[in-house]
């Protein structure tokens, strides 16, 4: 019967990986498991899963992220680009406005951006469709769109130039993953926050997500950590 012959199967053994560790460098940050179940995306040749979320150069340099998704609350300068592009040795997605910071001056960063070597640019969630496409017409790597809630116009986004959506919608990034994922198919890459539990990451993944943002721990939570141990060696 099938079933006999289905049972005799040998189980499938998983892969042995040898690991090196570095005795000076065993602290480092880890992206979580689960996000390796993704599909990836291929950016100029290379395929991307995690992409950690940070501009804390100690961190980009002390963790195994298979890229860099550098945006931050403040007007993106040509100084802190620099420094992480500098720093990353991997892969790094830059900020370049969107809200406060837009127009030429957007355009202008992503070219700066490019030139510096990164791997593609951001928009924030407020960048209109007419910079989107001015950025588009520019670069010649990828513009990633920000979708913050399911009010975005991702459709538009899209057909004005963005090469990618990064949702970042707190709480329903899962949901609106999955709404977009219906609505424009399989060809378009999203890019989307995991979450905080490998539960979570696993949702947004097989919600559609074909790569994940991880925010890792601050260098202050992960001292402090440290700092316990030291106290308790010295007791």
């Amino acid at each position: 019967m099938l079933t006999d012959v289905v049972s005799e199967q040998p189980e499938k053994k998983e892969k042995f990986i040898p690991e090196f560790q570095a005795e000076l460098k065993t602290r480092i940050v880890e992206m979580p498991d689960a996000i390796y179940k993704a599909s990836g995306v291929k950016i100029l040749g290379k395929r991307i899963k995690s992409l950690l979320f940070t501009t804390d150069v100690a961190i980009i340099k002390n963790s195994n992220a298979q890229s860099v998704i550098a945006v931050y609350p403040f007007t993106p300068q040509l100084t802190i680009m620099q420094s992480i592009v500098d720093v990353a040795s991997v892969p790094v997605f830059l900020g370049v406005g969107g809200g406060t910071t837009t127009g030429q001056r957007s355009v202008d960063l992503a070219f700066q951006a490019e030139q510096m070597g990164a791997y593609g640019v951001i928009v924030n969630a407020p960048m209109k469709k007419e910079v989107i496409t001015e950025i588009n017409k520019r670069i010649d790597i990828p513009v990633i769109a920000t979708i913050a809630s399911d009010k975005d116009d991702y459709i538009t986004k899209l057909n004005a130039g963005a090469d990618m959506l990064n949702v970042s919608a707190g709480a329903n990034t899962a949901a609106l993953v999955k709404q977009i994922r219906d609505e424009v198919g399989p060809m378009v890459p999203i890019i989307a926050t995991g979450g905080p539990t490998e539960e979570s990451i696993e949702e947004t993944i097989e919600a559609g997500a074909n790569a994940i943002t991880f925010t890792p721990p601050t260098s202050a939570e992960i001292f402090a950590e440290v700092m316990v141990n030291y106290r308790s060696q010295s007791n």
